[in-house]
């Protein structure tokens, strides 16, 4: 599955994929395939993702369009 937020998220706050992968504690190479949807995002990554950019999984997953954390 390709979450387009990822990678759209990254951007906006001016990082680079070495900047995640490192954040992430991985090969630069694993977060870039997550980035494509050649490989599945592990939800550990998710939750670090959406803490890092204070959003909420869901909007991370396209499940909301609402991106503030559920309170």
């Amino acid at each position: 599955m390709h979450f387009r937020r990822i990678e759209d998220l990254r951007v906006d706050h001016d990082l680079t994929q070495r900047k995640i992968a490192e954040y992430l504690h991985m090969h630069l190479e694993v977060y870039r395939r997550y980035e494509k949807g050649i490989r599945e995002i592990p939800v550990w990554a998710v939750i670090r993702l959406a803490e890092l950019y204070g959003v909420s999984t869901d909007y991370i997953l396209g499940l909301t369009d609402n991106p503030a954390p559920h309170a």
